[in-house]
């Protein structure tokens, strides 16, 4: 019988093309299971999440957060950290979270073998908890892809993964009006919004939508009380 070269063909680039989604879709939890709302939350609750800090714009969101009595959770990079440990220590000082983003934040990293993988968390989380004395247990995997190395190095690890269901996009573009009307249309209780620490512009954003969220009548509590879920460890 011949074989169909067409159809094993289109079979495999069908595989590839759901694996390419389910690995960059964090909230597929094509690889591993990602906290990414809570939709049993029915009160205006919403929780405020940053990546790729800590940074100096860091200081000014935390301004920010604390004029709008808003508590938030930091995904931090473990260089960054090295660079700025005052900004991390102040973080938590002020009662807001913090979760690992891996090391480096490398372009590569979902690349990366077990091995690389864990040793990028571990390291992260050695710097993190020279603040918190906790283990930290919430892990955001950089640009929230995952891969079946990234879910053997958490098997080992035992990190939450934390994702979102309202993307702000402000990571790619500094069209502050195109942000801030991205993020409101999706706004709804139990939502875990993304946003970055990292720029003028998404500072700048993040005041009209603390206005907005108060002007709305949310509260915008940690991921930890949103899920229910313990941000740290013994």
């Amino acid at each position: 019988m011949p074989i169909n070269i067409g159809f094993y063909l289109a079979v495999i680039f069908l595989w590839i093309g759901i694996n390419a989604f389910g690995s960059s879709r964090i909230s597929s939890n094509y690889h591993v299971k990602a906290f990414c709302n809570n939709p049993l939350e029915k009160e205006k609750k919403i929780a405020l999440t940053f990546d790729d800090g800590p940074s100096i714009y860091t200081l000014e969101v935390l301004e920010l957060l604390k004029k709008y009595n808003a508590k938030a959770t930091f995904f931090c990079i473990g260089k960054n950290i090295e660079t700025h440990p005052e900004i991390t220590k102040k973080v938590i000082e002020e009662g807001h979270l913090v979760g690992n983003h891996s090391y480096s934040h490398s372009k590569f990293f979902d690349f990366y073998n077990t091995k690389q993988i864990r040793k990028e968390i571990e390291k992260t989380d050695a710097l993190l908890e020279k603040f918190t004395s906790k283990k930290i247990n919430f892990f955001r995997p950089p640009y929230g892809v995952t891969t079946p190395s990234i879910r053997r190095a958490l098997e080992k690890t035992n990190h939450k993964v934390i994702g979102w269901n309202i993307r702000s996009l402000d990571g790619g573009t500094k069209n502050q009006e195109l942000i801030f009307n991205r993020i409101i249309k999706r706004v709804s209780p139990g939502g875990i919004v993304l946003l970055h620490d990292t720029g003028t512009h998404s500072v700048l954003v993040l005041e009209q939508f603390l206005q907005f969220l108060q002007q709305n009548n949310y509260e915008m509590i940690s991921v930890e009380e949103l899920l229910k879920l313990n941000a740290y460890g013994n």
